[in-house]
């Protein structure tokens, strides 16, 4: 089943996080890993925010949905070595879950959002998200100059570590779904972002408390971007080999010259 839509203003909050403090990801996947200055691997995870803008099958191009979301993520290889995401939860209004599990099968979770447009308001100082779904996300960016290189390279780089990669996988009703999806290079604004409560993360994937109920790998992003505009495609598939166990947690839960030193922190994985 082939789905097309626009994906607006989708806001990249990407962290390194101890491979040791994540559950196994269901076979044949794995993930996606780097050595940490501890000499312990990391891996990835990313939190997206976005408005999903005329959503529809090809063969009915009247019907479409827009609505905001939220997905957390995190970075694997496939059996075929294809650099994939393995989608953990995604959120979205109460009126699109229903569809979206009927159609995708995918873990849509319920939440409420508060999201700015900033391809509409491009010179705005800073943007404020702000997620609600028994926890809270709340996020606050602005534009800033791109980072000097990191661990996965350069800004460049980075950016298609995260970006670039055509398969997605989710858990549903115990199988295993692929994703095949199409990424076209499109413009990324370099971000520095600042967290305010995060406990959604936290209700989503647990990694080990602190006072105040976030989990220390939620503390700093690794990096973080915008983009304005992402055409988007996928198709739906079913891996047919895989019968899962459980083993991944249930899905839940200021100029433009500045540095983006508060995105940047954990670079130095």
């Amino acid at each position: 089943m082939r789905l097309r839509s626009l994906v607006q203003d989708a806001l990249y909050l990407n962290w390194a996080l101890p491979a040791a403090a994540l559950p196994e990801p269901p076979e044949p996947l794995r993930y996606q890993t780097l050595e940490g200055q501890d000499g312990e691997p990391r891996a990835f995870a990313s939190a997206i925010l976005f408005r999903q803008t005329g959503l529809h099958m090809p063969h009915l191009p009247v019907v479409r949905f827009t609505y905001p979301q939220l997905n957390l993520r995190l970075y694997a290889l496939d059996a075929d070595r294809v650099p994939s995401v393995l989608f953990l939860d995604m959120l979205m209004p109460w009126w699109v879950g229903p569809a979206v599990r009927l159609v995708g099968e995918g873990p849509a979770s319920v939440a409420r959002f508060d999201y700015p447009r900033p391809s509409r308001d491009p010179d705005a100082d800073e943007w404020h998200w702000r997620v609600r779904q028994g926890g809270v996300l709340e996020v606050t960016a602005r534009r800033c100059a791109p980072p000097g290189g990191g661990a996965l390279g350069s800004w460049q780089e980075t950016v298609r570590f995260f970006r670039e990669r055509p398969r997605g996988y989710m858990v549903s009703n115990g199988r295993l779904r692929r994703v095949e999806t199409e990424h076209p290079r499109v413009e990324v604004w370099p971000m520095a972002v600042e967290l305010g409560e995060r406990s959604l993360l936290d209700a989503i994937l647990p990694l080990g408390g602190t006072e105040g109920g976030a989990g220390e790998g939620w503390a700093a992003p690794h990096s973080a971007w915008l983009c304005p505009e992402v055409p988007f495609v996928f198709d739906l598939a079913v891996v047919p080999q895989v019968d899962l166990e459980a083993t991944l947690p249930r899905a839940a839960a200021s100029t433009r010259s500045a540095t983006c030193s508060r995105s940047t922190s954990a670079r130095a994985l």
